[in-house]
Parts: structure tokens; C-alpha cells; sequence
């Protein structure tokens, strides 16, 4: 059972000295696998434009850069990606090549196979083979970190 916590101290009567030397131990992982179909994208929904011109990976690129700039430090970054966003995430992100190029800078979920209810048979699909499969989502981060070697 949870009990109350008592009172938190606010934010700002916190006091502490940052330590940028942490930042060399830290990795910066975004989950990026889903590509928003209920949205009726055929992208990752992390290639949306949402300001000036900028998506939200061109936005978290800049703030990655930046922390690296700032902290003096190479900041490292890394992408859970799924087979269906990995494409054009690396295109993407290939205008900042300060960041990494392929396995530095992702690794790919797993994959499922879809099956069908009635008799757990794999489901076949002639015409786009890519929808016999399915991305387990982001609650397969710590099997996909693994098998990957990263």
C-alpha cells in the first residue's frame, strides 16, 4: 500500500551544484517507434513539424547540440527505433552528423509476428508483407537494449 508522503520541498528551494562530469556517463534515449497510423501519418509522429520549420527530432537534435556545447562534454544520444521509423529517422537526422550515423545512434525494437485469433496461425499478407508484423511498443526496451549489443 502507498502512504502519503508528507510535504516535497518546493523546486525552487532546492539547492545543488551541477556536475557536468556525470554527463559523460549519461546516454539520452528517446523512445521513437510509433508512426502515428492512428493518426494517419505514414512517418514517425516525431517527424511532425511543430515549430519554424522544425520537427520534434530536428528540435531535440538542436538540444542535444546544445548540452554538448554548453556542459563541454560528448553528450552521448541514442533512438529506440522501430523497423518502420528507423528509415526515415536516420534521414532525417543525417543533417546532424555530430550526433552519429546508424548503430550510434539507434537500436531497433523487436518484432512480432501477427497471428490469427482463431487459430494463432501467422498471418500472411501477399501484397505488403510489412503488415505481417508488429512492433511490441516501448515496453520492449530492456529486451531490444540487449539484443542488440548496445
Amino acid at each position: 500500500t502507498f502512504g502519503d508522503v508528507g510535504e516535497l520541498p518546493r523546486y525552487e528551494d532546492i539547492h545543488f551544484v551541477p556536475d557536468a562530469s556525470l554527463l559523460e556517463k549519461t546516454v539520452i534515449l528517446k523512445l521513437n517507434g510509433g508512426l502515428g497510423t492512428g493518426m494517419g501519418l505514414e512517418k514517425a509522429k516525431s517527424l511532425l513539424t511543430v515549430a519554424q520549420g522544425d520537427n520534434f527530432l530536428d528540435l531535440i537534435a538542436k538540444q542535444v547540440d546544445s548540452m554538448k556545447k554548453e556542459f563541454q562534454t560528448d553528450l552521448k544520444f541514442m533512438l529506440m527505433n522501430s523497423y518502420a521509423s528507423s528509415k526515415d529517422t536516420l534521414e532525417t537526422l543525417a543533417k546532424y552528423p555530430e550526433l552519429g550515423s546508424g548503430s550510434q545512434l539507434e537500436f531497433l525494437q523487436s518484432k512480432a509476428p501477427k497471428v490469427m485469433a482463431a487459430d494463432l496461425r501467422p498471418v500472411s499478407w501477399d501484397t505488403d508483407p510489412t503488415h505481417e508484423w508488429c512492433p511490441p511498443g516501448h515496453g520492449d526496451l530492456y529486451p531490444a537494449l540487449l539484443s542488440s549489443g548496445t
